[in-house]
């Protein structure tokens, strides 16, 4: 069942407990092939166009430097799996300097898979992300929303939208959202 927040936006992710830990499932399907999206997720000159910047060896077993300007984020990562064009798999990891820096949770390993499949010209994608703290899962389940939205913007030739506003009305959705979980 799609839920919408208060402006109208559909609400693409759904949050669950998994073990103690949180997780945060994302789901949208983007106007383009599915070669087209894989780049835009895997190529870092791309991926710097719409998400984060990213340094270091991306094959799998790599390891990599990332910085998510609109968050303020920066960590490391390991590519655990690459099977193009159709499924990734990375670990990431906040850096001790950044999360000094930030509000959030003290560091921890987070685990993040997309899976894409082709229909057609277009292109559906799941994005499971695992191994979260349960309290603040909104925020990351907001936070997620938000790059899956700038991503169909960068893909569209569109300008991408101010996160903060976005915020602001995706946060209560998914407060409402991580309030039906059992924990």
């Amino acid at each position: 069942m799609t839920k919408t927040a208060p402006d109208g936006t559909r609400i693409l992710g759904s949050l669950r407990s998994v073990d103690g830990r949180g997780a945060v499932r994302l789901e949208d399907r983007f106007d383009t092939d599915i070669d087209n999206l894989w780049s835009a997720i895997t190529d870092p000159g791309r991926l710097g166009q719409w998400h984060a910047k990213v340094e270091g060896d991306l094959r799998p077993g790599g390891t990599f430097r990332l910085l998510v300007e609109a968050d303020d984020w920066e960590g490391n990562g390991r590519v655990e799996l690459c099977a193009p064009p159709k499924r990734l798999v990375v670990k990431t990891r906040e850096s001790e300097e950044s999360w000094h820096k930030g509000q959030g949770v003290p560091p921890f390993d987070e685990s993040v898979e997309a899976t894409l499949t082709a229909e057609g010209d277009r292109t559906a994608m799941v994005v499971e992300i695992g191994n979260l703290p349960l309290d603040p899962l909104p925020y990351y389940g907001a936070g997620w929303q938000i790059h899956f939205e700038r991503l169909s913007a960068y893909l569209a030739g569109g300008e991408l939208h101010d996160a903060n506003g976005r915020w602001d009305i995706l946060v209560p959705a998914y407060r409402d959202l991580a309030a039906e979980i059992v924990k």
